[in-house]
Formats: structure tokens, C-alpha cells, sequence
């Protein structure tokens, strides 16, 4: 450490505090140099250090109390439809992101929303005191530009908290029909440095979605010129293998254009790889190496669980992005309570990124990267996966409860005996119970649900129900609405009758030996 003076002080409440005078104390922490003009701060070392690495760049730190009245980082979850957006703001969101399928990126998802849903979300949000961030971020033709307006207004009648929008006419058009809602800009936009971000800020926006490809340190520039501008990140989700989505394969191959929301995800799948010479017209396939796959443009998921105190301690985030609305409820809702769990954590003071890795690791993914925002890009190299294209994690889940939390709907094949992890809401509590129906208990801090019987609420009875039966299947006690059931995917492949070979694109019955 350096300084004019940098003491130990252990006297208050008996916890050990680092105590900076003079008019100029400079610690150094890493590459981190917090200055201190004119100022006396008191660190708690566990507590508020690495919370004050976020002002690393300010003249002056400000004090305890102001510390604690900052706002946290925004935590920003997908919602791929109604259902989703509910789990998301149960397991933890501050606010959710998505759209109708009319110009947004994502029309697959975008299909289970219709108006009147979307509204009823909207609404569903603001009564728990979060906010709808509209996605409308597809690039426009010229023939689309009168439906732009139309859907715009429409969307500025069901009050969300902002709009997500990708080209500056856009910008322009949100900001003269829909005035007074905020404008964020779409990664799709790629602003990666000060100059690209004044432009768009000095037009209304108010947030920028940062590209994959920034650093962490491109965001602090940013943010040094533009203090006012809020900067939003993607941590965790699937990334595309192009420069921030800007892409044409798809559109290509099968004619569904990515960048209007229809990509037909060419990239993950494997290809041939062949050699041509034009001059006496020889083509010929080149082998695959022995341990390299062909899976030559399948990025790997983004997964920046364990940066989350490195970018919070930055100061300069202002939301963290989750991408994923076609991804599946229970995707939606154990990687939310993860990012949720990371950020209050930081703030309290005890992270532990060992924690999240566990949760995380439970849902299908590609394999996992830090990507760009921690690494510049020449120094990753573990950025894809060439062997497969998708692969299990190390739970899968077994069923989904009803939003009034009596009832359950079978996702995984489950019999009567079976025994089941359940995955609660943030904030949630599960009454311990042992009746005819089933029995709830807890075990190393973790709670278990084993059925007694399957009846459905029509009172049919069943040893079994599979993946898809409609039925709903009646608990043993009311758990709090969207819980999670699951079970680790040995068993989940056991029960199916197939090997831990099997991925979820590439099944291997137990009784049949792979080529």
C-alpha cells in the first residue's frame, strides 16, 4: 500500500478498518488505484472495499452513508413470454426485456406474446415495483417504416419502462411518438467506444446496451465521458459468431435473416470442410483431426458469474443482461436467482463464485466463456465449442408448479417413489410435510420432494407421467408459485433408458453402441 498515511484500525465493533488521510492517499490493489483528495475514508475490508473499487475514478470518495444509499446494479432478465417473464421477476429480476414478435429479434418468442399478454406483464411487473424494457430492435425497410410508427404508438399505450430500440431513425421515431419513455440502445448497435456513445446520447438515448465484444475497461471511458449515460452488459447467455450479431449465414443458407429476428442458428451446427482447386476443377474433403471437432462456428455460452464483483467494483454498469427468451423456464429462472444471489452477495460482502458456477452448470449450455469483457479477444481462445453443438448440464428439471403453487405439470418422466430437488423463488419459504400425497423435507440446507401417489386434479391416478402430459398433478402442500422441481441427469438419462453420451441434440439408448 501507498500513501501519505494508511493505518489499521481494529476498535470499531472490532472489525478490522483501513483508514486513509491526508490530502492525497493512494491504495493499490492489483491494477486498482483508488485517489483520495482531501479526504478520510473508512473501508471495512470484507464489506465495502471491493464496493469502493467502483469509485476508482472519482475525485472524491464519498462516505459511509452515502455508500450505502447508492443504487445496486440492475439485474435484467429475459422474458420469452408471459410465463417466463413472471419467473424471471420471482427468481430475482429488477426488470425483464422482450417484446411481441412485430420487429423485435426474437420472433419465435416474440409469438407467445400477443398485446393483451404483454400488457397483462407489464402490469404484473409494475405491481411488484419492476420495470418492462420493450424490445423493438430490428432494422427496418423502407416499406416498413409507416408499421414502425403504428407499433411503436401501440407499445407507448401499454407504458413500458423503455423502449430497445437498434438504428438512429428508430431513435428519432421513438423519441417523437413516445416522448416521454425512455430509449435504450440495442447491442445491435455495437457502440464500443466514447465517440459512438456521445452520438446516440446527444439524440435521447438513455441507456446503451454495450456490444459483446467491450471490455470492461472501454465501459469506464465511456462512462468517464458520459457519467449520466447508463451502460448495460451481457454476462451470461448464448453469444453469436458473428460481430455482435451482425450475421448473414442464416440468412444465407436458409433465407431467415438474424438481424429481423428469425435466425435459423446455422452456426451450430457441424460442416464438412472442402478444398477446391478452379483450375483443373478438384474438390476434396479435408479429414477432421482426431479431437477436433467440426463444429467450427458453435461460440460458447457466456457465463461472467465469477467477474461479477470485478464488474461491479467498476462503478460503471449499470445492468446486468441475461440473454435468453427462447430459452426454457428453467433456464429463465435458476440463472436469475444465480445473477440475483451474485449481486446482493457482493454487496454484503461475501462472494463466492464457486456458488453460482454450481447453479449455473445445472442448465444444457455449449460450454462456457468469460468472452470479451474481462479478455480482450486476441487473448481468448476458448471461445467455442467444436464437438458438439449443445450439451446436458448436471440437473434437469422434472416439472414446473402452477402460478397459485397447488398444482404441478410433469417436464421430465416421473413416477411414484421418485425423489426431487425443489428450487424455490427468492424470498421463498416450503412448509415440511408427510401425508398420503408425498412428504417434504429438508436436507443440508436443500429441500426434497418424494411423491406417494400422481393424481391429477380430475382425480385420475397414475404410476408415471412423461415430458408434455397436460395433466395437473396435485402436490402434497402449496409451494410458492413457479417452483422448480428437478433431478441430477444421471438419473434423468437413467429413467429415459439412455447412456451419458447422450446430449440433448444426439440421443444414445443405453441398448444401441454409438458409430
Amino acid at each position: 500500500m501507498f500513501g501519505k498515511a494508511v493505518d489499521i484500525d481494529t476498535q470499531r465493533n472490532g472489525s478490522p478498518d483501513i483508514l486513509i488521510n491526508g490530502p492525497l492517499g493512494v491504495i493499490a490493489a492489483g491494477c486498482v488505484v483508488v485517489y483520495v483528495n482531501s479526504h478520510k475514508a473508512n473501508f471495512n475490508i470484507k464489506t465495502d472495499f471491493y464496493y469502493y473499487l467502483g469509485k476508482i475514478r472519482a475525485k472524491n470518495i464519498p462516505n459511509r452513508q452515502n455508500m450505502t444509499e447508492q443504487k445496486k446494479v440492475e439485474l435484467l432478465a429475459p422474458a420469452g413470454n408471459l410465463e417466463k417473464m413472471k419467473i424471471a421477476l420471482n427468481y430475482g429480476a429488477d426488470a425483464v426485456y422482450g417484446g411481441t414478435s412485430t420487429f423485435s429479434l426474437r420472433i419465435r418468442s416474440g409469438k407467445e406474446f400477443d398485446m393483451d399478454a404483454y400488457k397483462e406483464g407489464i402490469e404484473y411487473a409494475h405491481a411488484r415495483g419492476k420495470k418492462v424494457y420493450t424490445t423493438i430492435n430490428s432494422f427496418p425497410f423502407n416499406s416498413q417504416v409507416k408499421l414502425y410508427e403504428n407499433h411503436i404508438a401501440k407499445m407507448a399505450e401499454l407504458e413500458p419502462d423503455a423502449l430497445i430500440v437498434s438504428s438512429p431513425g428508430i431513435v428519432k421515431m421513438a423519441k417523437r411518438i413516445a416522448p416521454n419513455i425512455p430509449i435504450h440502445l440495442s447491442t445491435q448497435a455495437n457502440v464500443m467506444n466514447a465517440l459512438d456513445a456521445q452520438v446516440y446520447y446527444e439524440m435521447g438515448v438513455t441507456r446503451i446496451i454495450a456490444a459483446r465484444e467491450i471490455s470492461l475497461k472501454d465501459c469506464e471511458a465511456i462512462k468517464s465521458v458520459l457519467p449520466d449515460l447508463e451502460l448495460e452488459v451481457f454476462v451470461h447467455g448464448s453469444m453469436c459468431f458473428a460481430y455482435s450479431g451482425r450475421c448473414l449465414i442464416s440468412a444465407v443458407q436458409t433465407g431467415r435473416v438474424p438481424n429481423r429476428g428469425s435466425c435459423a442458428n446455422d452456426c451450430r451446427f457441424p460442416y464438412e470442410i472442402y478444398a477446391h482447386n478452379p483450375e483443373s476443377g478438384t474438390t476434396f474433403r479435408l479429414d477432421e483431426e482426431e479431437g477436433v471437432g467440426t463444429y467450427i462456428m458453435n461460440a460458447k455460452d457466456m457465463n461472467l458469474a465469477s467477474h461479477v464483483d470485478e464488474i461491479l467494483a467498476s462503478g460503471v454498469i449499470d445492468s446486468l443482461k441475461i440473454e435468453g427468451r427462447t430459452k426454457s423456464p428453467y433456464y429463465t429462472g435458476v440463472v436469475t436467482k444465480a445473477y440475483r444471489e451474485a449481486i446482493d452477495d457482493f454487496y454484503a460482502g461475501k462472494f463466492d463464485a464457486e456458488k453460482y458456477q454450481a447453479e449455473l452448470h445445472t442448465t444444457q449450455n455449449r460450454g462456457f466463456t468469460d468472452a470479451y469483457l474481462i479478455s480482450r479477444p486476441f487473448e481468448r481462445k476458448d471461445t467455442e465449442s467444436h464437438d458438439f453443438s449443445i450439451q446436458n448440464g448436471t440437473h434437469q428439471v422434472a416439472a414446473l408448479v402452477s402460478e397459485d403453487g397447488k398444482t404441478w405439470r410433469c417436464k421430465d418422466k416421473t413416477c411414484v417413489g421418485d425423489e426431487v430437488e425443489i428450487v424455490l423463488p427468492v424470498g421463498a419459504t416450503v412448509e415440511l410435510v408427510d401425508n398420503e400425497y408425498g412428504r417434504i423435507e429438508e436436507r443440508e440446507g436443500r429441500y426434497w420432494l418424494t411423491f406417494k401417489k400422481i393424481i391429477a386434479v380430475n382425480g385420475k391416478a397414475f404410476e408415471c407421467v412423461h415430458s408434455g402430459d397436460l395433466n395437473d398433478i396435485l402436490l402434497p402442500a402449496e409451494l410458492p408459485g413457479y417452483t422448480i422441481l428437478r433431478r441430477g441427469i444421471a438419473e434423468a438419462l437413467e429413467k429415459k433408458g439412455l447412456t451419458e453420451d447422450s446430449t440433448p441434440m444426439h440421443m444414445v439408448p443405453k441398448d444401441r453402441v454409438c458409430d
